[in-house]
């Protein structure tokens, strides 16, 4: 794997390190759902993720990360899409996705 690819996947997991940091140990909604300034952080950091997705996709590399395009369609409703976005919907992709993308680019980095 190249310099470039290690870059994405290490920004991938500087950014979900990031939101962890921001959310907190507990991970309660409703802190986060009465908090603008936390959402926006939150939002800014998926944003990131999505678009490192996108360019270690378009590098056609043999990295296989559960729902990538997933991650790219969710940074492109986040820009695009900004006024239908609800918070829950960041959430479930907090508690149901992060973890498990962090697990397989950490992987990919050993």
């Amino acid at each position: 794997m190249d310099n470039k690819a290690k870059k994405l996947l290490f920004d991938i997991i500087t950014s979900i390190n990031n939101i962890d940091t921001y959310i907190g140990i507990e991970k309660v909604f409703d802190k986060y759902d009465s908090n603008p300034m936390l959402q926006d952080a939150v939002e800014r950091n998926i944003e990131i993720i999505g678009e490192a997705m996108s360019k270690l996709l378009k590098m056609e590399l043999n990295i296989k990360i559960t729902n990538s395009r997933r991650i790219v369609d969710a940074r492109n409703k986040i820009i695009h899409g900004y006024d239908e976005i609800e918070n829950v919907q960041i959430w479930g992709i907090i508690i149901n996705n992060l973890p498990k993308l962090k697990e397989e680019a950490t992987d990919y980095l050993k």
